[in-house]
């Protein structure tokens, strides 16, 4: 996903600074050329040894030093890096960063980049909260740089609060919203609907059905990862928002309704993947059902259309995306729904393909215009996400 991305890693004076070391074996895995600088002191907590066997690169230490070829070290890496990373960013270097100064191989290099800079604190929470701290942050904030926020908890100095890094599988994310794609939806705004809805049956039970939300956060996340501006509006999921996103939790079909029908005509794209349960219990403006003893006493109601609406209200320059699942006669079921609907394209699976449909990793699906329709083989559904920009790109 990085291939041909040169990516800078800067390492500080942090016990946080071995998960560095995961982070570079990640971005190798995903084929980057990775380029590790460690401050004097971060060598105190790992060796320079363990990022040069990661990254298969020699892991820059010193401004000065003369084993190296003939051009100015730190210019050269600034020029071509096209992400730098300092994670962990102990207070010492945000100061530093803040202020120009460029004392060592890291601050010096960092200066001279151009590219996009991301910056992940990691230190005492006092240190952190400090005003000096936090102006310096805004500071750095103001010239363009990026600085995370740091999670909370228990920190290894023995403090609780904030200042822990961040998991690396969130900075891991953060890269990738930024060196993944070329952001060809740079300016777009796309509004995303993911898993299953809820309907109230009684205090104890409901009516819904077997989604998980997995489909649709995957394009969520890769709208995000090309530069859009991404909402998603999520039905009851066991998934975590994704970075990058803003997220709007959503429990029943009608507040699923309100929520996308409230900002559908602002939005460039329209993916709908949520699985709305297509019933709800019936009962009078303003009532709540509060007992029903057995299940055939339950009067049932159809929710709002919400594609068909969507649909309706289209704009000439809108991209409505459908999903459907069907059993039997996928592309012609579908090219039926995408007429009815008003669609611009139908990704279609059927649940009688193995590892498609509900709960699984990966999804076996086609993609249908009223012009085209073409068949993916088995992929994840992050895979399935891209192509289905890809598609949008190219033929919507």
């Amino acid at each position: 996903m990085l291939k041909n991305k040169c990516i800078v890693i800067g390492v500080t004076g942090s016990i946080a600074a071995y998960k560095a070391a995961e982070l570079t074996s990640w971005a190798k895995k995903q084929h980057a050329d990775v380029n590790v600088i460690m401050t004097k002191n971060a060598q105190y907590f790992i060796n320079p040894i363990t990022f040069e066997t990661l990254a298969g690169t020699k892991c820059l230490t010193d401004t000065f030093d003369r084993n190296f070829q003939y051009n100015v070290e730190h210019v050269e890496l600034a020029k071509k890096a096209d992400l730098f990373v300092v994670a962990p960013a102990s207070a010492d270097f945000i100061a530093k960063a803040a202020n120009g100064i460029a004392d060592d191989m890291l601050t010096t290099t960092f200066l001279a980049a151009t590219c996009k800079k991301l910056i992940f604190p990691a230190m005492n929470t006092r240190m952190y909260e400090n005003p000096i701290t936090q102006d310096n942050i805004a500071k750095l904030r103001h010239y363009g740089i990026e600085v995370i926020e740091p999670g909370a908890g228990y920190l290894a100095c023995g403090d609780t609060g904030k200042g822990k890094l961040l998991p690396v599988e969130d900075i891991e994310e953060h890269i990738l919203l930024h060196a993944a794609y070329d952001h060809d939806l740079e300016g777009k705004k796309v509004l995303v609907s993911a898993g299953p809805t809820q309907e109230d049956i009684d205090p104890v039970r409901f009516i819904t059905n077997h989604s998980t939300g997995r489909m649709g956060y995957a394009v969520a996340k890769n709208a995000a990862r090309r530069g859009a501006e991404v909402t998603l509006v999520s039905g009851p999921v066991a998934l975590k928002e994704p970075i990058g996103v803003k997220t709007i939790q959503v429990k029943s079909a009608q507040q699923m309704y309100d929520e996308i029908t409230a900002i559908s005509d602002e939005q460039d794209i329209i993916v709908m993947t949520a699985a709305v349960a297509d019933m709800r219990p019936e009962q009078a403006a303003g009532e709540k059902i509060h007992k029903v003893t057995m299940p055939d006493a339950i009067k049932l109601t159809t929710n709002p259309d919400i594609l068909s609406f969507l649909g309706a209200q289209k704009r000439d320059d809108q991209r409505i995306i459908g999903f459907s699942m069907e059993t039997e006669n996928l592309v012609e079921n579908s090219r039926l729904k995408l007429k009815k609907k008003h669609c611009d394209m139908i990704v279609a699976n059927c649940l009688r393909d193995k590892g498609a449909g509900f709960g699984t990793e990966t999804n076996v699906v086609t993609l249908i215009t009223k012009d085209r329709a073409e068949e993916l083989p088995i992929m994840s559904k992050d895979e399935v996400a891209e192509k289905i920009f890809d598609f949008i790109e190219k033929d919507c």
